[in-house]
């Protein structure tokens, strides 16, 4: 039997957590994992949603610990950065966006799993600096206690309406899950000359800017401190709306999609259980894992459990730009932001 990958069919391997069965993983590199014991993933998925239950499930298949620690992309590329100029990176993987800073530094193990071979060419880079690992998808977050049934916005143009000014809120960081993501999907949908136009009209309406992240702004506007946040992510609204939360998730003419990429350090202390990581992740067994948690798996055979959340340019039309596009666009829409609405 070759050292690649087989389907597995020993127990091991099997069912864990009610997912379907993953693929068995050279064993050697999973002797290697094991006897490393751990890992440290630096994550930017919240930690009870998603990072504890797939940490969780990896653990039960290979008996190989993670560790999580918690941040925006930014400041855990920070993190690593300051590790590896002080020769101690704890870091075994990270993820959220792609870091090049952390490429030009020669700080990203350039690794493919064969798991991911499998899947779109879009999902992995050329260089096997990241991988895919889920979608996400932009859209308004509408409070239901504030709106009445049917009169949340479908258009860029009902964001205009009266009713909306003062009432509305995005995050001002230089994201894509804030207000330069949203200028994004405008330019996308209108071009430029137009969305710049129609900027200018909607910073009339009085727009709070908060300086917290997606899912803190979704939260805050549950309990209703506005009536829409704007730019949040739409999954997380539907984890929310199955627990009973007064919020639905609502797209307009185009929706930001951006891919949530994981790597691993290239001077990973645990090198072998970060190249088995990458490799759950990337299997059928781990995007299950992200689908039976609310979260877009990038795997285009599993969808989520609300097939709506992913963009079929029908119902819900995505603009996706590539990783390395979205490094020079958030700057430029950044830009754009500052410059119109202060």
């Amino acid at each position: 039997m070759r050292a690649a990958y087989v389907w597995g069919c020993l127990a091991i391997l099997m069912t864990a957590g009610g997912v379907a069965p993953t693929m068995a993983a050279d064993a050697s590199l999973v002797a290697a994992a094991k006897a490393e014991g751990h890992l440290a993933w630096y994550t930017t998925q919240i930690i009870d949603q998603l990072s504890r239950p797939v940490g969780e499930a990896f653990e039960r298949v290979y008996g190989v610990k993670v560790d999580y620690t918690r941040s925006d992309a930014n400041e855990g590329a920070r993190r690593i950065m300051n590790e590896s100029a002080a020769r101690h990176v704890e870091a075994d993987v990270f993820d959220g966006v792609a870091s090049p800073a952390l490429v030009k530094q020669n700080l990203v193990m350039d690794y493919v799993p064969e798991s991911a071979r499998r899947l779109p060419a879009k999902y992995i880079d050329r260089a096997g600096h990241w991988l895919a690992t889920n979608l996400y998808v932009y859209t308004l977050g509408v409070n239901t206690d504030l709106t009445p049934k049917g009169r949340e916005p479908k258009t860029f143009a009902d964001l205009l309406s009266p009713q909306w000014k003062g009432r509305m809120a995005w995050s001002g960081r230089a994201s894509t899950s804030s207000a330069p993501g949203f200028i994004g999907a405008v330019f996308a949908a209108m071009g430029e000359d137009k969305g710049q136009a129609y900027l200018r009209e909607l910073a009339r309406q009085d727009i709070a800017p908060v300086s917290v992240s997606a899912r803190q702004l979704l939260d805050q506007t549950i309990a209703g401190e506005y009536a829409i946040a704007i730019e949040i992510l739409n999954n997380h609204a539907a984890i929310s709306m199955g627990k009973g939360a007064p919020v639905i998730w609502a797209p307009l003419e185009t929706s930001l999609v951006a891919m949530s990429v994981i790597s691993a350090t290239r001077e990973a202390p645990h090198p072998n259980a970060a190249k088995l990581f990458l490799d759950f992740v990337m299997s059928p067994q781990g995007q299950a894992i992200y689908r039976d948690h609310d979260y877009i798996p990038v795997d285009p055979d599993i969808a989520p459990l609300d097939p709506k959340l992913r963009p079929d340019d029908v119902t819900v039309k995505g603009y996706a730009p590539a990783p390395d596009e979205l490094e020079t666009l958030v700057p430029k829409w950044f830009g754009i932001y500052r410059e119109i609405f202060g």
